[in-house]
């Protein structure tokens, strides 16, 4: 059975949620992609940020 790593869960997560809201927010294809690319990386760069500073805080 498959199980997903913490990291790869994050990704998935990433990638509906940025694609819904590069859908929903934006109105031409070119800028939905640019806005689902935009908080993909917002996405996975605060989660990246966020797991060093637990990670500094738990030692």
């Amino acid at each position: 059975m498959f199980t997903p790593s913490h990291f790869l869960a994050v990704l998935l997560f990433a990638l509906c949620a940025s694609t819904v809201f590069g859908i929903t927010q934006r109105d031409t294809p070119v800028k939905m992609f640019r806005y689902g690319a935009y908080c993909f990386i917002l996405f996975v760069g605060s989660a990246v940020a966020i797991s060093w500073v637990m990670f500094f805080i738990a030692r």
